[in-house]
């Protein structure tokens, strides 16, 4: 088709704000699918999409859409995740577009990822149309949030659209502005391809499948085909679009977005970002990629039968091919056995992997608790970075330890500044500003929580966001706040690993890096929880918390106590001694060459505690 009938934009918006329902109203207005196979969230096809309600894979889809002028538009959507940790997947999509429709709740406004995906559009010179959603609402206010956009963003009045993507109100109208607001593609059709990957999948008989955006050349179905970076060559299988259900077609033209299945035997040949061109004409400079993904959390995946440990193995290698974010190495643990050590984006993309893991290749799994990753200036001037606190080497041979730290916007009602200030804090976190986003409603002063919002911006420490700061945050803005974070840096920090003793003999998976001032509540309240949870021996078992060889908290498991005089009837009190001392001298040996087992059950209960 010709280049200037095709719009490629692309759907951005905080979470739960309606991308994927205003994406089933676009195909439905453009007939793209059947009515009868036409189901909600139609471009999440993962059953784990679907259940959670949240995309998680961007996903491409080509609409045929007739104008008000009689001719016809291919619209190119890339449907994109909403949550932070697949922020990676909205940066990728933005680059392979022109143009970006901002959709914003009618009832909820601007929250946290809202402004963080429109600066990412920016940033990339997008043509951004504003979209009110959900006005059918009760508690809708369109006016007050088209305000509100109009104001943090600079949009004009008559740039903002009403839609109500459940019951399709005012998607004609968009279609329309889709065609006349965002531009066409630019791009030499003639001369070499140069094809930008901007995900990709491994298919069992095609080999890795790359989701492309043409922008020079055209991309036949068949021929040779190269990655820029790496050089590496192999024969095109077949190329098509997604319509929304794979379509082949006789080969991709500038400015289009379709799939190329490239035959290579590994997503690492092909990586996102990279450019495809012929081999036999080839491009001598690649496009403009992405930055390499880099794990921020990090957590030991363990088979609970250790005899599963080739079919995680197995399970990790089959998942790596459609997930690129996904990284491991093996590890042993004394106290789980063989596993693997995984980064992961964050806390929601661990959690789909482990469920992942679980449902689709039929693995159970022990997971330890999450952890940053830590990078350690060493005395003699090297520079190491470690994901396990196992790994951080002798206290003198450090010069330094650094932590990860984060810009977080969390925006909230005025009503809850105080609790939210209270909560960062807590955590460490240093104030950088507060913005109101708008001070009245429309027609006058409001009130009610949707009034006056606060935009808040902190610095704070990656592992003090870690586990439950999220939950924390909701709890104590009775679920209005919302949060979004960017990762700033590494900085020094008074940094300690705690290590954990059950019966002098260090358990390697409990022990944690954390701040010198949470040390002591941290090891108390891990001490305090596994003297309930490990049985009792026939021997005095000590737990300890200790900071290098300094212990800071400690709680003994009582012994069991056999009652040895119980088949003595009278007779000399020293036969009673004798026994006694020989069972206190057998209680010492017992104690010298026994183990304590720590339960699984005891294990999980530790991992899952409150840090």
């Amino acid at each position: 088709m010709n280049a200037s009938r095709i719009r490629n934009f692309c759907i951005i918006a905080h979470i739960d704000h309606g991308k994927s329902t205003l994406a089933d109203r676009l195909l439905q207005a453009t007939e793209t699918v059947d009515p009868r196979l036409m189901v909600d969230q139609h471009l999440d096809s993962m059953d784990l999409e679907r259940e959670r309600g949240i995309t998680i894979k961007a996903q491409a889809v080509r609409l045929g859409h007739t104008g008000a002028d009689g001719q016809t538009y291919q619209l190119n959507l890339i449907d994109t995740p909403g949550h932070v940790d697949f922020s990676y997947e909205v940066s990728r999509s933005l680059t392979a577009c022109e143009g970006a429709l901002l959709v914003v709740d009618a009832a909820q406004g601007i929250q946290a990822q809202t402004l963080a995906n429109v600066y990412l559009a920016m940033e990339h010179d997008l043509e951004i149309i504003p979209v009110i959603n959900k006005i059918d609402l009760e508690l809708a206010e369109p006016d007050r949030v088209s305000t509100e956009v109009q104001q943090a963003f600079g949009f004009a009045p008559e740039d903002v659209l009403f839609v109500s993507a459940k019951s399709g109100l005012g998607i004609d109208t968009l279609l329309e502005a889709i065609v006349n607001r965002i531009p066409p593609p630019t791009g030499a059709a003639e001369g070499p391809l140069k094809a930008l990957i901007f995900d990709s999948m491994y298919d069992p008989y095609k080999g890795v499948v790359a989701y492309v955006r043409v922008f020079e050349g055209s991309a036949p179905a068949r021929g040779k085909v190269r990655v820029v970076s790496s050089g590496t060559e192999s024969e095109l299988l077949e190329a098509g679009f997604f319509g929304p259900s794979p379509t082949v077609v006789t080969g991709l033209s500038v400015g289009e977005v379709g799939y190329l299945a490239t035959g290579l035997k590994s997503v690492g040949e092909a990586p996102v970002g990279d450019t495809l061109t012929m081999a036999t004409d080839p491009a001598t400079e690649a496009l403009k990629g992405y930055e390499p993904l880099k794990p921020m959390v990090f957590a030991g995946l363990y088979p609970a039968d250790g005899e599963d440990y080739l079919e995680l193995r197995e399970a990790l290698q089959k998942l790596q091919l459609n997930d690129a974010a996904l990284n491991y190495v093996p590890e042993t643990s004394m106290a789980l056995g063989n596993g693997f050590r995984c980064g992961f984006l964050g806390l929601l993309h661990m959690d789909i992997v482990q469920e992942r893991l679980e449902r689709e290749y039929e693995v159970d799994l022990l997971a330890t608790s999450p952890s940053v990753a830590y990078r350690v200036v060493l005395a003699d001037g090297g520079e190491i970075e470690i994901d396990s606190p196992a790994l951080l080497p002798a206290p003198q041979r450090i010069a330094e330890l650094q932590e990860p730290w984060l810009e977080l916007s969390i925006i909230t009602p005025s009503a809850y500044i105080g609790a939210t200030m209270e909560l960062v804090q807590a955590r460490r976190g240093e104030f950088r500003k507060m913005e109101y986003l708008q001070h009245n409603s429309v027609n006058g002063a409001g009130d009610g929580p949707a009034q006056n919002r606060v935009l808040l911006e902190y610095d704070v420490p990656l592992s003090e966001v870690l586990l439950d700061f999220h939950d924390q945050l909701k709890a104590r803005t009775q679920g209005y706040a919302s949060m979004d974070y960017s990762v700033s840096g590494y900085r020094p920090g008074d940094l300690v690993r705690l290590d954990i003793l059950v019966n002098g003999e260090p358990v390697d998976a409990l022990s944690v890096i954390l701040h010198r001032e949470n040390s002591y509540r941290q090891g108390k309240a891990l001490v305090e929880q596994l003297k309930e949870l490990i049985p009792r021996q026939s021997f005095e078992v000590p737990i300890q918390a200790a900071i290098g060889g300094r212990i800071i908290s400690r709680e003994t498991i009582r012994a069991y106590r056999k009652d040895v005089l119980a088949k003595l009837y009278g007779g000399d009190v020293t036969r009673k001694q004798k026994l006694l001392k020989k069972q206190a001298k057998g209680k010492k040996r017992m104690k010298r060459v026994g183990t304590v087992e720590i339960p699984q059950e005891a294990f999980l209960s530790v991992l899952k505690m409150e840090r």
